[in-house]
């Protein structure tokens, strides 16, 4: 891999430590950023969902403490539009699904191994 890419992390996440630890690994060359201080604005997010393909709820962290809080599967639900759910997004990296890592045309949103091969490897 000749190309850095952006690494985007919570660095107490343990799903984080493990992708991060997997890159080193892999030798793949990334651009650290923690996903809380220097949270992606909402142009970033949505130019990322459009390049990864995915529905804009899938960069929720819908496992997290605040997404249950703010009640935000019911909003999802009853038709929060893309540009509601990019600026709630931007507005707390906690509310952002992670690790998310950005290559030059792709975007990985999570962790899953085969899918992370497959576009920083294959």
């Amino acid at each position: 891999m000749s190309k850095e890419v952006l690494f985007l992390e919570y660095p107490k996440c343990s799903t984080c430590r493990k992708a991060k630890k997997w890159l080193d690994e892999q030798g793949v060359a990334y651009v650290d950023r923690h996903i809380v201080e220097d949270n992606p604005s909402a142009d970033e997010l949505s130019s990322w969902q459009q390049v990864s393909g995915l529905p804009v709820r899938r960069f929720f962290n819908t496992s997290g403490k605040l997404y249950r809080e703010l009640g935000i599967k019911d909003k999802l639900a009853a038709g929060m539009s893309d540009e509601e759910a990019f600026a709630l997004l931007s507005d707390n990296g906690m509310l952002v699904k992670r690790p998310l890592v950005i290559g030059d045309g792709f975007v990985l949103v999570g962790f899953k191994e085969a899918d992370w091969a497959e576009s920083l490897l294959g």
